[in-house]
């Protein structure tokens, strides 16, 4: 299964230290360029070297940005444009836009919480709501309506 992710799952699963989810539930994970120099850009949460870890595979950014994504960051605007360049069979993006952008040209598209929910389905992880409750405290933002829900879907 080839899988691409974005900044943000990235950044969210570092800030808990829990890096080893994304790995577990997706295995190996594309990662263009401009998202790891966001990775890399100083930000308060801390994303272990992408380049040291076995199961990221880096992927050279576009040489130009496509036009149908202008009104997204680089990372994301990176990221589905190679993942539709490769005919990735998943997305990882939380960003509202970038998920309704990359849905509309056909990619499959699952983010933070939803690979939460896939960890806690297949036994990697015990309990979600803790999880979540623990991004939220290094300020992540999900709907608490979307949460409930998916809470009640696994259990909790």
């Amino acid at each position: 299964m080839k899988v691409y992710t974005n900044t943000t799952p990235l950044l969210a699963f570092a800030a808990i230290e829990r890096f080893d989810i994304l790995h577990a539930v997706h295995g190996e994970l594309h990662v263009v360029e401009s998202v790891r120099n966001e990775c890399k850009a100083g930000l308060p949460v801390i994303v272990p070297d992408l380049e040291q870890i076995q199961w990221i595979r880096l992927v050279a950014s576009p040489s130009s940005a496509d036009p149908r994504f202008l009104a997204l960051d680089a990372g994301e605007r990176d990221t589905i444009s190679e993942a539709l360049r490769d005919e990735a069979d998943l997305v990882l993006i939380d960003e509202r836009l970038g998920r309704n952008l990359a849905e509309y040209y056909g990619l499959r598209v699952v983010g933070t919480l939803g690979t939460l929910l896939k960890a806690k389905k297949i036994g990697i992880i015990s309990e979600f709501l803790p999880i979540v409750r623990a991004l939220q405290e290094h300020g992540f933002w999900y709907s608490e309506n979307l949460v409930r829900r998916l809470a009640n879907d696994v259990g909790e």
